[in-house]
């Protein structure tokens, strides 16, 4: 069949195409660059038509046109799988709510247990073969459309096309409708500049980092700090495999110290799940042989990444309690971003042959009123969400050192910890371990 011609037939206007959601529907946005635009502008338009639509969607930069148009909830109920700076916002606001989740494991939940009637996705123009990329947006995107009811693309002609070493992109038969339309140049995302306790920290890890090792960094300002250090130093033939791509990969690879020669799965290839970060990053991505995405259950299965020697994940949190919990995605209550890879990868970088997961905070910050609080916790009492279990601590670091809680009993977890304290809350956190029973009253201060 002539692709032209079928892609021609499935061609609608925004407000034609989304006349196919009812009342009660749940919709699937993409990830990051992936969120359609000119769809949600245009469900948005139906809001006085439609009750109790449900969202999905996670790590959107832009405006949510149906969130935004509806501030009581009453037409649309958005949710997300981890929830950017923006989203962060809405949460804050009673506009979103996180889905808790093990990013390995969202395909499976799609497949096996979640509803998606309409699933919107925004992807580069069709090639001659009748393929659309999922560009920089691969992450969970197959799973999603292939369990949605109707799967409507929006064409960016902004997105890079990313070649992929699976799933990477959906033919023109598995599609029901296509968009068009004018879009804004794609949204970036800046590097926070590091601090010097950042870069002090940074300095930490990157002295544990060996040559040929397989990396890793989070989302954040930590892991990106300690990815600009990796790119200053001496270190050789780095690989990279990552759910995030970000714009330190693209420093170390100028700087010569990504080759992925070294890797012993995927050779000379550099593996992400999604993009964000410059236009600079997505201009490299576009059909460069040197990077593949994968969908994100290959990317952080953890039988996956310890296949890979040396591997060295670099992922940050907001606490630590005094049994080694640690909290990556709630300031108590408060939602600040998601379980997302942390998890899969401290699983991953464990059982890795000469592996190490290591988890970046700075001991302490300055509140509102100016008091200097500490980030070790004696517990977790204020509602803080514990990200990894205490039986999965591994390195952790601060402005103060570096410790591997591996192994270790609750009385030597909790000397190691409040060595990396700042000074000045380190008698009292004695105090509470000592009240909590894992102090020895051998242990120095």
């Amino acid at each position: 069949m002539n692709f032209r011609e079928e892609y021609n037939a499935k061609l609608r206007t925004a407000d034609e195409a989304v006349k196919v959601i009812k009342s009660g529907d749940w919709i699937d946005f993409a990830i990051g660059l992936g969120f359609p635009t000119l769809l949600d502008e245009a469900v948005a338009k139906r809001k006085d038509e439609l009750e109790d639509v449900k969202i999905r969607g996670y790590l959107v930069m832009q405006p949510i046109k149906t969130v935004e148009c509806d501030p009581t909830r009453e037409h649309f109920t958005y949710n997300s799988w981890h929830c950017s700076g923006y989203e962060r916002k809405l949460t804050d606001k009673g506009l979103c709510n996180y889905i808790p989740m093990i990013y390995r494991n969202v395909a499976a939940y799609y497949r096996n247990y979640l509803t998606v009637n309409v699933a919107m996705m925004a992807v580069p123009p069709m090639d001659d073969h009748g393929y659309f990329n999922f560009s920089v947006n691969n992450a969970t995107a197959r799973a999603t459309l292939d369990k949605a009811d109707v799967v409507i693309l929006e064409i960016n002609e902004n997105l890079p096309r990313v070649l992929g070493g699976q799933d990477e992109s959906i033919h023109i038969s598995e599609v029901d409708m296509i968009v068009e339309g004018p879009h804004a140049p794609n949204p970036t995302l800046a590097a926070g500049a590091a601090t010097e306790i950042d870069e002090a920290i940074a300095k930490i890890v990157v002295e544990q980092i060996v040559d040929g090792s397989t990396i890793q960094l989070g989302i954040g300002g930590m892991p990106n700090a300690v990815g600009q250090m990796i790119a200053k130093s001496d270190l050789k033939d780095l690989g990279m495999h990552t759910e995030m791509l970000v714009d330190a990969y693209l420093d170390m690879y100028k700087a010569g110290r990504l080759t992925n020669k070294k890797k012993t799965i995927d050779k000379n290839k550099g593996v992400f799940g999604f993009a964000i970060g410059s236009q600079d990053l997505y201009d490299w991505t576009n059909n460069n042989p040197g990077l593949v995405t994968y969908p994100i259950d290959y990317v952080n299965d953890p039988d996956v990444i310890k296949q890979l020697d040396n591997f060295v994940s670099i992922n940050n949190c907001i606490a630590v309690d005094l049994y080694g919990q640690i909290c990556a995605e709630s300031a108590g209550t408060r939602h600040i971003s998601g379980t997302g890879g942390q998890l899969d990868f401290l699983t991953g970088a464990f059982q890795s042959k000469g592996g190490k997961a290591f988890i970046c905070m700075t001991s302490s910050f300055t509140d509102k009123a100016g008091n200097l609080q500490s980030r070790f916790k004696p517990t977790f009492s204020d509602g803080s969400i514990v990200t990894d279990p205490r039986s999965q601590g591994f390195y952790l670091v601060t402005e103060y050192g570096i410790q591997n809680l591996a192994g270790k009993s609750t009385w030597e977890k909790a000397e190691s910890l409040i060595s990396l304290a700042h000074p000045q809350h380190r008698d009292e956190l004695i105090a509470a371990a000592e009240a909590q029973g894992i102090w020895r009253k051998s242990n120095k201060k």
